[in-house]
């Protein structure tokens, strides 16, 4: 390892990283199982209706222990189906972070239901329990849980405000697969729940996703919005949409649900490898000031990625000048990939606005500010973005530390010389 006092590389040292982090963070692992599981649905030759996806959805029934498991084509279908499920209606608000993909929240628009953005609480960066309450009208129905990251929400305050205000939950748990909240696993925790399956997910199908639930009723309308064979099945006068559904196809192709089985089987394995790596890297992170959003007792969290936030008192460089002094240093470090949903053009600009007129008038189209949520936006500004090294080596991860200590200890010439930003 070298000295801490090296000369980053920024400014002309030698890089801290000299190991070569392909392998460390290749993603998604796939071996001779999935190929044979890929290559036994090819074999069949049922390309559309293999039995191979109502395997994987009792697959999923069996580990979240819930009634229902009905798979997709990809988690936002499997996300426009939870909000279709609820019956929710024209001009109803649905409370929503700000800090998460676009699919948590924009499927939402095609059922007329108004997104209402919320401040992210800077523990565990999901929905604040009082701010959302602070944001509750008579109009409201529901809110999204996301537990971003991997790492489970504030699940006490969100269900006591869900009980209190009679909210129905909608958990996108895509980020969570193997997560647990005071013992439940995350994907049981909202009256409907998503878990995407696209290949940087932790269970991976190349595309995919899952919708759980208990509820028989969620269960049906999720089947009437786009699984014609499913919707025979019925038992109820539903089946009356089976010539139609509600005009949206979201079934799951059979080749990737082969896949999807054999990932679901190695998660919890791949997930502790993936925590054990990041305990370790964490603490050499903490031991520089940084925060690595660490769960408390309760929670076990997963890492669909890594987050670390900067301390300006330890570590005074902007944001973009400490990831190019990083970047020097041979890491592989960035910002957050999702850009704020509040502060993008289809909400800024009316677009999404006018998606919804139609059902809801002018008089109640909501409009949008990018300078909102204020205390989202600076946090979020502190975050940078490390690989999740599925398959770290410990010799690599001290090499990212070393890199922090050198960019940290020298930070006053890093940022006194200037230049280069992120890429």
């Amino acid at each position: 390892m070298s000295h801490p006092t090296d000369k980053p590389a920024i400014l002309g040292g030698k890089p801290a990283v000299t190991l070569d982090a392909r392998q460390a963070n290749r993603w998604p692992i796939i071996t001779a199982e999935d190929e044979a599981a890929v290559l036994e649905v090819l074999r069949d030759g049922e390309l559309s209706l293999h039995p191979v996806t109502r395997a994987l959805e009792e697959d999923y029934r069996r580990y979240f222990g819930v009634r229902h498991a009905l798979a997709h084509c990809n988690g936002t279908a499997a996300l426009l189906a939870a909000f279709f499920s609820l019956d929710l209606k024209p001009g109803d608000e649905v409370l929503v972070p700000s800090a998460t993909f676009w699919a948590s929240v924009v499927p939402m628009l095609w059922v007329g239901a108004v997104p209402v953005f919320c401040e992210s609480e800077t523990a565990r960066m999901g929905l604040d329990p009082q701010d959302a309450a602070c944001r509750i009208t008579p109009r409201t129905r529901a809110m999204v849980v996301v537990h971003l990251w991997g790492m489970p929400s504030r699940m006490t305050e969100l269900f006591d405000l869900a009980r209190r205000r009679d909210l129905r939950i909608i958990e996108d748990a895509s980020h969570a697969a193997g997560a647990t909240w005071r013992g439940r696993k995350c994907g049981t925790l909202g009256d409907v729940s998503v878990i995407s399956l696209q290949s940087a997910k932790l269970a991976p199908a190349g595309e995919g996703g899952m919708l759980l639930t208990d509820d028989d009723a969620i269960y049906e309308r999720a089947v009437c919005l786009g699984d014609i064979v499913r919707i025979l099945e019925l038992p109820t006068p539903a089946r009356r949409f089976a010539a139609t559904s509600f005009g949206i196809k979201t079934r799951m192709a059979p080749l990737s649900a082969a896949v999807a089985r054999v990932q679901l089987r190695h998660m919890d394995e791949r997930n502790a490898r993936r925590n054990a790596n990041l305990a370790y890297l964490s603490a050499g992170l903490e031991s520089l000031g940084f925060e690595t959003f660490r769960p408390p007792p309760h929670v076990q969290r997963v890492y669909f990625e890594f987050m670390v936030r900067v301390d300006p008192a330890r570590c005074p460089l902007p944001v973009d000048r400490l990831v190019a002094a990083l970047r020097a240093e041979g890491c592989d470090v960035q910002a957050p990939r999702y850009p704020l949903l509040h502060q993008q053009p289809l909400f800024t600009e009316g677009h999404a606005a006018a998606l919804l007129r139609a059902g809801i008038g002018d008089r109640a189209a909501p409009t949008y500010l990018a300078n909102a949520l204020p205390r989202t936006v600076a946090a979020n500004g502190q975050l940078i973005r490390l690989p999740s090294f599925p398959s770290a080596t410990r010799p690599l991860l001290d090499q990212y530390v070393e890199a922090f200590r050198k960019v940290c200890d020298h930070a006053d010439e890093v940022a006194a010389a200037g230049g280069a930003t992120t890429p």
